[in-house]
């Protein structure tokens, strides 16, 4: 690319502060805010009508916000749309593909509007054709691709001009299980060169690919943070989960009957020589101390005790616990 204005020192690749957008009287989304650092990928998660793609639509120049900025590579979003759009890489849900071009075609006149100068526009082809596994279908009619391959190609048309930040809206949408495995590589190889927000209803590929997750609902950010720091945020304090060496699951039980603000959830057999047991303990106690007083009463019963920790909490499980608590407030809300 060529005649890009010089990019002020940014904090992060991608800024968001206050950010809010409403049509008429509905609010889509309000007062967000979150960063995205460089080389980063981040997973950006919300039940349907959440803020999502509107979100990413104002970051990519497509919508204006009502309220708040964004910056992308140091450029403000309302100020210099143009600048932020030639850094750009964005596939929205449905690629905006052209079915009668062939890919080839196709991918030389994306590069061509997008700046991509002559010389180096065979190469930039080329380079996305590659990285994308298209070489098999670049003389193909976009009209005569399968879904996997059309997405594909709304890929390459996002990294064409090599841009530093590529926001993908829902990338592995009507996929078979092969081709999310295909594009979730992909997506992956991308990071540290490029900075990656990720949209995706698919909870377990976040885990896989994401370094750091926005959870937004009812346009309202919920959560940000890695997956391990809103597990440990999110954990329940009032379970937990032992191994245990007993003879008998009676004597277990017997050993933590006394205890009233603690309810023996299972007790399932691990092991048959030595007799082991994996208990899952639930208490309605306030305070941290009922653990530790778990573990007293089973070592003075004789039972020997193994491993004691917290049930760790799934990311599917964090996200429904924060939509629905985020629902349930709203629902308060709107009833007052």
């Amino acid at each position: 690319m060529t005649g890009l204005p010089t990019a002020p020192v940014a904090r992060a690749a991608i800024e968001v502060e206050h950010l809010s957008k409403t049509y008429g009287r509905f609010t889509a989304i309000r007062d967000i805010s979150f960063q995205v650092n460089a080389g980063e990928i981040m997973g950006f998660l919300g039940p349907n009508g959440a803020g999502k793609t509107t979100s990413m639509r104002i970051l990519a120049g497509y919508l204006p916000a009502t309220e708040g900025t964004a910056r992308v590579a140091g450029f403000d979003v309302h100020e210099n749309p143009m600048a932020v759009r030639q850094r750009i890489g964005y596939l929205p849900e449905n690629p905006p593909l052209y079915p009668d071009m062939t890919v080839e075609a196709y991918l030389h006149f994306v590069a061509q509007i997008k700046r991509v100068s002559a010389g180096d526009r065979p190469r930039r082809v080329d380079e996305v054709i590659r990285r994308c596994s298209l070489e098999d279908r670049r003389h193909t009619l976009i009209r005569k691709l399968s879904k996997g391959y059309k997405q594909r190609v709304g890929l390459a048309q996002a990294l064409v001009h090599d841009p530093p930040v590529i926001i993908l809206d829902e990338p592995t949408i009507g996929l078979d299980p092969k081709q999310i495995i295909e594009v979730r590589n992909l997506i992956k190889s991308l990071a540290g060169e490029h900075t990656i927000i990720l949209s995706t209803h698919i909870l377990p590929e976040v885990s896989m690919t994401c370094d750091r997750v926005v959870i937004i609902n009812r346009g309202q950010v919920a959560a940000v943070g890695t997956p391990a720091e809103l597990t440990a945020q999110l954990q329940d304090r009032q379970q937990a989960k032992l191994v245990v060496g007993a003879a008998e699951e009676a004597a277990i039980r017997a050993a933590l009957q006394n205890l009233m603000h603690v309810e023996v959830v299972s007790v399932q057999p691990l092991a048959a020589d030595p007799p082991r047991w994996q208990l899952q303990l639930k208490s309605n106690a306030s305070a941290e101390g009922w653990i530790p007083e778990v573990a007293r009463a089973l070592v003075q019963a004789g039972i020997d005790l193994y491993e004691i920790g917290r049930p760790q909490a799934s990311l599917e499980e964090i996200f429904l616990q924060l939509t629905t608590q985020e629902e349930a407030a709203g629902a308060l809300e709107e009833a007052a």
